[in-house]
């Protein structure tokens, strides 16, 4: 399978299905205007296409801070649930994993639901430490 960059309007769509899976407080008709507008804040898409839609994607961005540095930081990252154990998830991560390291970056990160076992399972298989707590307060 391959890895494929949403650069346009058509990309962005398809990734619709599978993204909703993940954020179902989304509305479709603002979708590809959101994530247009969080192509100009650095967001990126990557996906991987069964049947004509995305059947995993991807969503990251560069950030910088003190405590570590330049990095990608993960945003969602969700497969459609009739294509999970396909190894999709996998091979996106390893995507922005080998992306960051082109970049000379030292770490990816991201934030995962504590509910979100498997996902939790597939980021220790992948090397990723629990390293904080994510708190946010609501205004």
């Amino acid at each position: 399978m391959e890895v494929k960059i949403a650069t346009n309007e058509e990309d962005i769509f398809k990734c619709w299905d599978v993204l909703f899976v993940l954020r179902p407080h989304l509305i479709k008709e603002e979708f590809v205007s959101t994530v247009k507008e969080m192509f100009t804040e650095g967001y990126q898409l990557a996906y991987i296409e069964e049947n004509g839609k995305a059947a995993s994607a991807i969503g990251f961005r560069y950030q910088q801070y003190l405590y570590n540095g330049k990095h990608f930081y993960i945003d969602d990252l969700v497969s459609l649930p009739e294509t999970r154990g396909k190894g999709y998830a996998g091979m996106l991560l390893d995507y922005v994993h080998d992306l960051a390291k082109e970049k000379g970056y030292k770490y990816v990160t991201l934030d995962s639901g504590h509910q979100r076992h498997t996902a939790h399972r597939l980021y220790l298989n992948k090397g990723y430490s629990i390293v904080a707590h994510h708190f946010m307060k609501t205004l």
